[in-house]
């Protein structure tokens, strides 16, 4: 699950991470992501996943309720939960390369 927003710069630097992996280890492993859009407007959110190609589903968060939930500080932040729903890893910041495969090693079948 990743909160995000499209005037967000670390957002758009690692949106290419996570569609690349999707690519890759969602179809043989089940990888699924979830984005939540942070304290921005739909609209702007519509247009930065169409010019990203984003695959996943994202969520708008209106009244903040979700972001709130899971304590969120600021985009980017990403769980990385297993497929029992157990959350096993946070990223707050931007996800590098090493950070992803290190979170994902966390939740990997």
């Amino acid at each position: 699950m990743n909160f995000w927003a499209s005037w967000c710069v670390p957002c758009r630097e690692e949106f290419p991470l996570f569609k690349d992996r999707l690519a890759t280890l969602g179809p043989k492993d089940g990888l699924q992501m979830v984005g939540v859009l942070y304290k921005d407007q739909p609209e702007l959110a519509t247009a930065f996943l169409d010019d990203f190609g984003a695959t996943w589903p994202s969520l708008t968060d209106p009244d903040g309720s979700i972001a709130s939930a899971f304590r969120v500080v600021a985009p980017p932040q990403t769980y990385f939960v297993d497929k029992d729903g157990v959350l096993r890893g946070i990223q707050i910041g931007q996800v590098l390369p090493e950070d992803f495969d290190t979170q994902y090693a966390k939740i990997a079948p």
